[in-house]
This record gives structure tokens, sequence and C-alpha cells, in this order.
């Protein structure tokens, strides 16, 4: 059995926003666990069991409190840390988008990382790859789920396709909006294209490059009050400039979002069904 080497490696949460169709309230936290637990804690179970030494929290004006509230300075024994997401409500409807989110956390992050969304589960399984990988490797990795099988049965979710080389390195991510089950072929997609579902990780240097695009984002888009900066299509950037390196690794797994409020126990059975 290979035996990894031991380092910090922190998983930063991007939750920030309030999602519109959850009534209001705090969607990490809607309790789905079979006990109880929200949303978010059973995210936290899946990913601590992989040897994670440090959570980062990136919250917004509207989640802050209520995460720390819930959380606190620490969780089962690992530190915790808050990042803010800030925006000029003078100049802005809304935030600058997931990588500003990341980037309102390069003051904290001081070691390898991963990056996920905080109303997703992932499955044990990706954070152990993505720690291990970060364990072994100087360069990054994401985890490749097939599209069709992480798309929902009705209506339409963003995702980020990802194309590989032949030796399963990432050669390019973009984000496609809008994409509907049934009607694949209309954005040339096909059930077997791969999609990041939006959880990464990357060694830290890769920060001031991340930093850089952003500011530059920002200076290119002022006055524009919606445009959002996407992480994948900025990491893409990166590969194609040789900055980065990104594994990408197959599974066969389902993530489990929750959308709306009604939606709570859906989630728990599947939950359940899959010993989560």
């Amino acid at each position: 059995m290979k035996i990894h080497t031991k380092k910090d490696i922190a998983i930063v949460y991007i939750v920030a926003g309030m999602s519109s169709r959850f009534a209001g309230e705090i969607k990490q936290f809607a309790e789905v666990g079979v006990n109880g637990e929200s949303l978010i804690e059973c995210s936290l179970k899946q990913a601590l069991s992989a040897g994670f030494s440090k959570i980062i929290f990136v919250v917004g004006e509207k989640t802050e409190k209520g995460f720390k509230e819930k959380f606190g300075s620490e969780y089962n024994g690992i530190p915790i840390h808050y990042a803010f997401q800030h925006y000029d409500k003078s100049l802005r409807d809304k935030p600058w988008g997931t990588l500003d989110a990341l980037c309102s956390a390069r003051e904290i992050i001081d070691c390898p990382f991963v990056v996920c969304n905080g109303d997703d589960l992932y499955g044990k399984r990706a954070f152990e790859i993505l720690v291990n990988h970060l364990r072994e490797e100087e360069h990054g990795a994401s985890i490749g789920y097939k599209l069709i099988d992480n798309l929902p049965e009705e209506g339409c979710a963003n995702r980020a396709i990802i194309n590989c080389d032949g030796e399963d390195n990432i050669c390019d991510i973009k984000e496609f909006l809008g994409i509907s089950k049934n009607r694949l072929s209309e954005k040339g997609l096909n059930e077997d294209h791969l999609c990041s579902m939006n959880i990464f990780a990357f060694p830290h240097f890769i920060l001031e490059h991340l930093n850089n695009a952003i500011d530059e984002f920002k200076l290119l888009n002022q006055g524009d009050r919606i445009a959002e900066c996407l992480l994948p299509n900025e990491i893409s950037k990166l590969i194609s400039n040789g900055i980065l390196k990104l594994k990408g690794y197959p599974v066969s797994e389902k993530t489990i979002g929750i959308t709306f409020p009604e939606d709570k126990e859906k989630v728990r059975k599947m939950i359940l069904e899959r010993g989560l």
C-alpha cells in the first residue's frame, strides 16, 4: 500500500451567496442528513475523513453571521477560518463570481488546498483522491464526473466541461450555461462528456496567478454591474498558457445537490440510500 506524505492541506468552501430559489434561507444549512445534519455538515463529514488540516469558509454579508454562529472557530477539532467576499453595491448588483470568492481567501490560504461548492455533496472518494494527489504531486487536479449523471432530471444547469489528453491531463475547461439533460446535442455535448462540478485541488503558488486574473477581469469590466469571473474559465487559461498542470480523475459517482426547499426529503433519501 502506498504511504502518503503528511502535509497541511486546506479545504475551502465557497458559501458567500444566497440562493434566490431557497426562500431566503442559507441553503447549506438545509437539514438533509439521516440524523438531521445540515448539508454542509454532511459535506464536512465526507471531506474531513480525507485528512484536511484547516477549514476555510468564504462567506458573504448574508451568510457570514449564520456560519460563524453555527461553527465558530473549529469543527471536530479542525480549525475554521473565515474569508469575506466583498463588493461595492454602488457599482455592482452582485459579487464578482467564483474566482473572486476564492481569491478573497488568499491571505488565509498558506498551503495546498481543495476548493469546492458548499451546497454539493461530492462523496468521500473525491476528497480522498484530491488530498492524496496533493500529498504526492506539485500540480493541481480535478474530479471528472460523467455529465449525464450529474444533471437535474428537469430544467437546466451550468456545468464546467473537461477535456483531457491521453494521459488524463486536463487540456481545457469550459463553462456551459443552461445545459438540459434531454438536449445535450444543442450545446455540442454528449452523455460521456466529463464535468468538474467546481471541485479543484491546487498547489499554493497558483493563488498569485488567479489573483492577477481577477484583478485584470475587474479592470476590463469596470462599469459592468453583473459580469462574473468564473473559476473554471480562468483555470483553463492558465492551462493553455502552460502555467498550471491539472490532472483529471474520472469517477463514476454522482454528486448530490439541492435546489429548492422542497427537495430536502429527496436529498435525505439519496443520502440514506448511498450510505453517505
